[in-house]
């Protein structure tokens, strides 16, 4: 059975628990070491004055050596002139059982031997060394204690994002995460969960709001072909009657098999699933044969379509795509500008070594409160007029995905009442 993994929480304690102990181990050890080094030097240089203490008493006065062995207890000494002992003091030479560290100064004429009891010293060292031991469990439990309160503190924020990401569900989308300090680590985690989960409601009400727009799309036809039928099934029509009932229903389908084409191809496009060819295209040509495939449209309201493009416009990108995207736009222009109005299809070079195509009408225009819309899926800036003249709301949405799809972007320029101007830009060529 695989065993459980410890939370954060007790890993944080376990590893400053663990690290203090190192710390405080290596401290007690490294401290034992300096006071040990440090007495021994001070027993040394105790020895050392005794020694010399003890030659000036042999050389100066011998008969001193016994009052200056009652004053010195806890060293024991011995003076020898050659085989001869001058001075021996009670319990020489020193007992096995008692530590005694022993020095030796002598010369042609004597010798003096100096043991000086190391039991104070050892029982100080053991007594340092007790108390660092006894110290190191207390301050190893103080440390998990410690850890554990201060791990608790700086996971709270952690906790309570994840209690507040438990009750975010598809429904509240609109709840944040809490950010209580955005400079932190934990401040900056929030902040990039809160961006992401504004992503996802945004996803999340475009995806709503374009299924909602969807089924009106899809509905409105059908009711209409409904509508149609029932009325021709109840009634005793003549041929001709039939004759019409038939063509509105199939003007109907027709615009269902515009909108089905037009989702599946925006489908398509999200998916990755369209793959495109770049070329060298001449941009005169593609933008000509734009121009001349709707030129009726326009005649039809006896507008005035004019192109201006400059000599040997090129640009890399995929000729079918981009085409698809500047007709949309100029049907676009076509649909809104009024009869005997003007459209104008301007190509020219720009200059960061780009290409621009402009499309310019004399129509309605467009109020600033529609224009960061416009490109949006079935966005209308006049609903019920969009209808009547048979559009779906994806047109721009298409000729805004086949100009991005090329590596460019498009803008729109419009005062409402003065007409627009649509700009497709593509980069210069690689």
């Amino acid at each position: 059975m695989r065993r459980r993994a410890p939370s954060v929480r007790a890993r944080l304690t376990l590893w400053h628990a663990g690290v203090l102990a190192l710390v405080i181990c290596l401290f007690s050890a490294g401290a034992l070491l300096v006071v040990r080094a440090r007495f021994d030097r001070l027993f040394e240089e105790q020895i050392s004055q005794d020694l010399a203490t003890i030659e000036k008493v042999y050389r100066e006065e011998t008969g001193d050596l016994g009052e200056l062995a009652h004053r010195m207890r806890t060293t024991l000494f011995e003076v020898v002139e050659g085989q001869t002992v001058i001075y021996r003091t009670a319990g020489w030479p020193p007992a096995g059982r008692t530590p005694y560290r022993i020095r030796t100064a002598a010369d042609a004429t004597h010798r003096v031997t100096v043991a000086r009891d190391e039991t104070p010293l050892r029982q100080t060292l053991w007594t340092l060394a007790v108390i660092l031991a006894t110290g190191i469990p207390c301050a190893i439990g103080l440390a998990i204690a410690g850890g554990y309160f201060l791990a608790g503190r700086v996971l709270a924020p952690v906790d309570a994002m994840a209690e507040t990401a438990r009750r975010i569900t598809a429904a509240s989308l609109s709840a944040r995460l809490p950010v209580e300090n955005t400079r932190d680590e934990f401040g900056r985690l929030a902040t990039v969960f809160n961006e992401t989960l504004a992503r996802l409601e945004a996803a999340f009400e475009q995806l709503r709001r374009f299924t909602a727009d969807a089924s009106h799309e899809l509905r409105s036809p059908l009711t209409g072909m409904r509508s149609v039928g029932e009325v021709a099934l109840q009634r005793s029509l003549t041929a001709q009657g039939y004759r019409e009932v038939i063509g509105s229903m199939l003007e109907d389908v027709d615009r269902l098999t515009r909108l089905v084409e037009n989702l599946l191809l925006l489908t398509r496009a999200d998916a990755g699933r369209i793959p495109l060819t770049r070329t060298l295209v001449d941009l005169r040509e593609l933008v000509a044969g734009v121009v001349d495939s709707l030129r009726v449209l326009a005649d039809e309201k006896d507008q005035r379509l004019t192109i201006d493009v400059a000599p040997r416009v090129m640009a890399e990108c995929d000729a079918g795509v981009l085409r698809q995207g500047v007709t949309n736009l100029l049907y676009n222009a076509i649909k809104y500008t009024p009869n005997k109005g003007e459209i104008r299809v301007v190509v020219t070079p720009t200059e960061s070594g780009g290409v621009s195509i402009e499309v310019r009408d004399t129509g309605p225009g467009i109020a600033a409160a529609h224009r960061e819309r416009i490109f949006e899926r079935f966005y209308r800036v006049d609903d019920a007029r969009s209808r009547e003249s048979g559009g779906t709301g994806l047109g721009l949405a298409i000729a805004r995905w086949a100009v991005e799809a090329n590596g460019g972007r498009i803008e729109v320029q419009s005062d409402e009442g003065h007409g627009s101007v649509f700009r497709i830009v593509l980069p210069r060529r690689s």
